[in-house]
């Protein structure tokens, strides 16, 4: 907790050392004269019990001497002598009295701004102190006074002032700071509910994480970082890949609902680099936009969303016309299509069930990036008919109260949830750090990638013949390229480039449809006999 909040730790601290500092240096100088006094008892008696008595007399009467020091009848003639400008009340302030214990010496202080006042008054009220005893013990029949006081240290001019002593406020300035800080650290983490770690995201949902994807400032201008193989973020989209393959290992998931708690958490670029991690690895994937309140998915990959879901849950065009196929066949899109009034209740509709029905036909894994869980029920509904959801969170933002609210959303219709992915974490954070190396160093062995998401000898089969039809695709010229372009899946789709950065309005790139398989298709569909 202290290692999260050392900024705001060591910020505090240092503003309690400057205000110190200041303090110090705007505070008046002050000086302390100090002499020193005997009590002596004269006696013509000189036995050793007149002596003892004596003795014990002084030390009685010294404890009470210390309390006239300050007094009017001592420090008014000091005022008169001086010409000070100042009552008995006032330099009383400045005056104190102490006696050492068991001894008859009393030492006199005396505070002032100037150095020389304050030796000057000290040695004046000593002179006077003495007088002023001496009269107070003359017997009232007359004669001498048996207490005779004598100054045996008398005040010399300070050389350095007592206050303020600046090394003194500068520690305790530093202490007081770090107190502080530590407080308002302790505070603060009792107060942020929000999403800072591994742990806290894993006790909020009490699902297994996925992986962590660092904080990136140029993630606006290049939200697709999975093209990228040496980035750190394509690395945690691996990892995400390979951690979904061992959700169930019996029943590995094929159509997973991509959501968050509540907007801005970074759910869709997740779905889109997911989608592109998984046809690096031969996956034949579907990305569907299925956000159908605040469609983004087509902006980042650069296609027109004009046409799409909404379109053939409407009944309106066929799957084969809507289907984008991206990147040279690297993924097949499905964008969101026109904006519907009732979108929870198209998702939730029979159409829905025979469209994913048709998608698994076709493809080793769909996946839909949905609408947040919070504000509405699309993705609840969704995931309801699908293998699962993931839930992104975002570091610093998402509170631990919404991401539990995320989870009771999709248990309240029975859902399941896959796992969670802690979006946006801080590069030099400790979380990230050991995200990142853990993944690097071990879960990356080189070129080769994992086995696809398929079961049996029926997904090995896919995968080699769609890997196969992936590669001859690849290998043809991009620009004069006229054959018939289809989608990782077999069936004939549009065609659309991976831009460089995802454009404003979305540009596609449209390839004529073919009207006969190809030799290819033909092999997929020997191979498969599922079309």
């Amino acid at each position: 907790m202290l290692r999260k909040r050392w900024v705001s730790i060591t910020l505090i601290t240092l503003l309690a050392i400057l205000g110190a500092t200041g303090a110090s240096l705007l505070a008046p100088n002050v000086y302390q004269a100090q002499t020193q006094t005997f009590v002596a008892i004269t006696s013509q008696d000189s036995g050793a019990g007149q002596i003892l008595s004596g003795s014990q007399f002084t030390l009685q009467r010294v404890k009470s001497y210390t309390q006239i020091v300050g007094s009017p009848r001592v420090l008014d003639p000091v005022i008169a002598e001086l010409g000070l400008t100042m009552t008995s009340t006032e330099l009383a302030k400045r005056v104190s009295a102490d006696s050492p214990l068991d001894t008859v010496l009393i030492n006199i202080s005396v505070t002032d701004a100037s150095g020389v006042i304050a030796a000057r008054i000290c040695n004046a009220v000593a002179v006077q102190f003495g007088k002023t005893v001496e009269l107070l013990e003359t017997p009232n029949s007359g004669g001498v006074s048996p207490v005779k006081l004598s100054v045996v240290d008398p005040a010399s001019v300070p050389l350095s002032p007592i206050s303020p002593r600046i090394k003194l406020n500068l520690a305790l300035g530093a202490l007081l700071g770090l107190f502080l800080g530590i407080g308002f650290a302790l505070l603060r983490e009792s107060l942020d509910t929000s999403v800072r770690s591994p742990d806290d995201l894993r006790d909020a949902t009490e699902a297994p994480l996925l992986g962590l994807i660092n904080f990136d400032p140029d993630a606006p201008d290049a939200p697709l970082a999975a093209l990228d193989s040496k980035s750190r973020r394509s690395e945690a989209f691996r990892m995400i890949r390979t951690n979904l393959q061992y959700v169930d290992v019996d029943n590995p998931p094929r159509s997973v609902v991509i959501t968050s708690a509540v907007p801005g958490e970074g759910k869709s670029t997740t779905a889109c680099n997911l989608a592109i991690t998984l046809g690096q690895a031969g996956v034949r994937v579907c990305l569907v936009e299925a956000d159908l309140r605040r469609p983004r998915m087509a902006d980042y990959l650069g296609i027109e969303s004009a046409v799409g879901l909404t379109n053939w849950l409407a009944g309106q065009n066929d799957l084969d016309d809507l289907l984008v196929s991206w990147n040279r066949g690297l993924i097949a899109v499905l964008p969101s299509g026109p904006i519907p009034p009732n979108p929870s209740e198209l998702l939730g509709s029979h159409n829905m069930l025979l469209l994913l029905e048709e998608l698994h036909r076709r493809f080793d894994v769909v996946l839909f990036d949905a609408a947040p869980l919070l504000p509405v029920t699309d993705a609840a509904v969704l995931a309801r008919a699908t293998d699962g959801a993931i839930l992104v969170a975002r570091h610093g933002r998402t509170t631990r109260f919404q991401a539990a609210g995320a989870v009771e959303a999709l248990g309240s219709v029975n859902a399941r949830l896959l796992g969670t992915v802690l979006n946006f974490v801080p590069t030099g954070s400790g979380s990230s750090a050991y995200g990142y190396q853990y993944g690097y160093q071990y879960g990356y062995a080189g070129p080769a990638e994992p086995t696809a998401l398929g079961t049996g000898r029926r997904g090995a089969r896919r995968k080699r013949a769609s890997g196969a039809a992936a590669d001859a695709h690849r290998n043809s010229p991009p620009a004069s390229d006229t054959s018939p372009g289809r989608s990782a899946g077999g069936p004939f789709v549009r065609q659309a480039q991976a831009p460089v950065r995802p454009a404003a309005s979305g540009g596609v790139v449209r390839a004529d449809f073919a009207d006969q398989p190809t030799s290819e298709q033909a092999t997929d569909h020997d191979n498969t006999g599922e079309r």
